[in-house]
């Protein structure tokens, strides 16, 4: 399961998009996993065959860390299990150290699934209740399969599905006690609302414990300042004119670009803490606070923006936006960004001092220009106001770092044409 945000602790597997046997590429979308903040498509960080599935789709959330499928790289030898299968309703091996099995000190991709057997004890032989998945114990009771017998081959021992069918084909198994005594309680199904409304405390529990743990943890410093934004909006007026309404750029995505391009500047605001040190990242993958319809709000990444053009800037946000909002983002998306970039502008609101997101070292806010009066050339004149504020984590840099970020922001704000 992987960590998608640093607030995540638990996901559950919704589909897999990929067979056991499929050729699968590093990059490729290979199942679906539901966070508290959104539906997001997991991609594979190797390429190779995809050899087991072991967590059916609808089971319990599981941790982040635990292992949800075993991939065979490019290079590695054929697993002897493909030669001779081992039964699933063999004698249980022998107990394990817990220190062999912890699921988060060993990669699922570096198990053979041969290795499964020999080292996931069943908890029925270890005297605690089975673990049975919900799609496994119905079918076993379809198949008059007792699978308190059967040696799982999920996380921590769970029987799945595929134990169930195995079991299934490798003869008679001991049979299973009346339905009676073994069916699970009726539950049923919630309602749409109830769901949804579920997902969303889930949400709020989540984003409570990430924002106290970075007030707790993150020695906050937090800096403001104003920038003319009339150049910059001239200027995008201009390039606007003539366009139709779907290929016009807004000025959030001059926001975004300054930024980027400010942080080449002051790389220190861009990247991680981690092991109690800052830990600068040479990419830089701006994550775009969105606000979720019924409330709550993620952070995905627009990645490489310091790299890319406005008009594919406007192309990535707005999808970005469309996704994030159909809860459909990528793992790469949500594990990415480097630095939080925030605007309540189109709400009104002038100024915006957000809350980093650990491990994160920056966030930045803009507010909406305001027509104000400024001083230009000696005269007062009404111009488009706009506050850009930064918080800092000053573990990592201090306001002078901090106040040369925001005045580069500035500086390229007045030169639109450059960005």
């Amino acid at each position: 399961m992987p960590r998608l945000g640093a607030d995540m602790t638990a996901g559950k597997v919704v589909k897999w998009l990929k067979r056991p046997g499929e050729q699968i590429k590093r990059g490729d979308v290979i199942a679906i996993v539901e966070t508290d903040k959104a539906n997001v498509d997991v991609e594979s960080f190797v390429s190779g065959v995809l050899e087991k599935i072991l967590v059916e789709p609808g089971d319990e959330r599981l941790p982040v860390g635990t292992p949800l499928a075993l991939i065979r790289t490019e290079g590695a030898a054929e697993p002897a299990a493909r030669a001779a299968p081992v039964a699933a309703a063999a004698v249980a091996p022998a107990p394990v150290p817990p220190a062999a099995i912890a699921p988060a000190r060993v990669p699922a991709a570096a198990v053979p699934p041969a290795a499964v057997y020999a080292a996931v004890p069943s908890a029925a032989a270890a005297g605690e209740r089975a673990r049975v998945s919900p799609a496994a114990r119905k079918r076993a009771l379809e198949l008059r399969i007792d699978p308190t017998a059967l040696a799982g081959t999920g996380p921590e021992g769970r029987v799945t599905l595929a134990d169930v069918e195995r079991a299934a084909q490798a003869g008679p198994v001991a049979q299973a006690a009346p339905v009676a005594q073994v069916a699970p309680a009726a539950r049923a199904e919630p309602s749409p609302a109830d769901a949804a409304a579920a997902r969303q405390l889930r949400m709020r529990e989540a984003i409570a414990s990430s924002m106290s743990r970075s007030k707790r943890e993150i020695p906050h410093y937090y800096l403001a300042c104003t920038i003319d934004m009339g150049r910059a909006l001239a200027w995008l007026a201009e390039r606007n004119a003539g366009r139709a309404v779907t290929d016009r750029l807004i000025y959030a995505v001059l926001l975004i670009k300054a930024t980027a391009l400010a942080l080449r500047e002051v790389p220190e605001l861009n990247g991680f803490w981690i092991d109690n040190r800052a830990q600068q990242s040479v990419a830089i993958h701006a994550g775009i606070a969105i606000s979720l319809r019924g409330g709550g709000l993620v952070a995905p990444a627009l990645h490489d923006a310091d790299q890319r053009s406005l008009d594919d800037l406007m192309r990535g946000f707005q999808d970005l936006v469309k996704r994030a909002r159909a809860w459909s983002l990528k793992s790469s998306e949500m594990a990415d960004p480097t630095v939080t970039i925030t605007s309540l502008g189109e709400r009104g609101v002038e100024s915006v001092f957000g809350i980093i997101t650990p491990p994160q070292l920056a966030l930045v806010g803009f507010g909406t220009p305001l027509e104000r009066p400024w001083v230009v050339a000696g005269q007062v004149v009404p111009r488009p106001l706009l506050t850009a504020t930064l918080s800092g984590d000053h573990r990592a840099t201090d306001g002078h770092r901090g106040a040369l970020f925001l005045a580069a922001v500035d500086r390229l704000l007045q030169q639109p044409e450059e960005l």
